[in-house]
């Protein structure tokens, strides 16, 4: 359905959002456990009220036909690019794969009420940090799998692909690598919320260290992990929980290497493809290379900002202004295993 990869000029809710589509269709400062089922919402957030609004337009379009088309249109402008006519959308209402993805996003997602608490929970951490949050109207769509871009969000509005969500063995995600589909679970979509979010706050200042790259993500997953309280660390960073485990055993190792190759201060634009993007492992040109998981180098950076954290008692809220500089040297940060 919706392509989110394509963002095109739209008004929604009197505001104005840079291309929404271009073609439709298309540490915390809460203790933390490793175990879900054993979290629980700290006191002072478990009372904030807040109202999640659902609009699952996903089965609106599934259940359409050509004569009620025009209305639906109407309701929502802003799925539909006025660049397509008509005419097009008639056809993709009788489209063989949309077909299929709305049948199998019906099965996967025959109601929202868990991933509503989900979002629930996370809306709340969000206005206790942020007072003034409004919470969204989450629409759920379906997006041709644009899986890079699952959600959209806005100050009013929140889109959520929910065909990137239905599970890492979906035969829609054949030819799609690994490292990605690994996440391609329901229980991650607060988790890409809570990152679409936390992204929106964090700028990057231009400098082209790995340091600073290693900071940046640092900053995004500390912040994060803030506002899923009751996620295991190994979901906010987009880990199975062996790789995470991996991460935490061999923290020690990978430090030493970063520190002893003298990568800090490096601008080698090629230390991104090997310890900070996505891949299928990180890249120490060593015999563990395939053992390893991907992005070490963001695992770094947060281990870094949470001792920063931890020694300064900055609130979470003037972070994201916080120098590399700044963070790296107070944060004096040694592995502690």
């Amino acid at each position: 359905m919706v392509n989110l990869l394509n963002l095109r000029k739209s008004e929604v809710a009197g505001r104005s959002i840079l291309g929404l589509f271009n073609i439709f269709l298309g540490v915390s400062l809460f203790f933390i456990t490793a175990c879900k089922n054993d979290a629980k919402l700290p006191e002072d957030i478990s009372k904030i009220a807040i109202e999640v609004k659902i609009d699952r337009f996903d089965k609106k379009f599934a259940r359409i036909d050509s004569a009620h088309l025009p209305q639906l249109i109407s309701e929502y402008p802003y799925l539909f690019p006025s660049e397509y006519p008509d005419a097009f959308w008639v056809s993709k209402i009788k489209d063989t794969i949309q077909l299929e993805l709305n049948t199998e996003v019906a099965k996967a997602f025959p109601d929202f009420k868990e991933t509503t608490s989900e979002l629930g929970n996370l809306f709340k951490h969000i206005k206790y940090y942020y007072p003034k949050f409004e919470e969204p109207r989450v629409v759920t769509i379906t997006s041709d799998v644009s899986y890079k871009m699952p959600v959209v969000l806005t100050d009013s509005l929140l889109l959520i692909g929910l065909d990137n969500y239905l599970g890492p063995e979906h035969p829609f995600y054949d030819g799609i690598q690994r490292f990605y589909t690994q996440n391609f679970r329901r229980e991650q979509i607060d988790v890409d919320v809570a990152e679409a979010f936390v992204s929106k706050l964090i700028a990057r200042k231009g400098n082209r260290r790995f340091l600073d790259e290693m900071i940046y993500h640092g900053k995004r997953l500390y912040m994060m992990e803030a506002l899923l309280t009751l996620k295991p660390k190994s979901e906010v960073l987009d880990y199975t929980t062996d790789q995470y485990e991996w991460a935490v055993a061999n923290e020690v190792d990978i430090w030493k290497y970063f520190v002893e190759n003298k990568l800090l201060f490096e601008t080698d634009s090629k230390l991104l493809s090997r310890f900070i993007n996505p891949a299928p492992f990180s890249k120490f040109y060593l015999d563990f290379d395939n053992d390893s998981p991907p992005r070490l180098g963001r695992y770094i950076g947060w281990q870094i900002v949470k001792r920063y954290m931890e020694r300064t008692n900055v609130p979470l809220q003037m972070l994201p202004e916080k120098s590399t500089d700044e963070i790296f040297e107070k944060a004096n940060y040694k592995p502690r295993n």
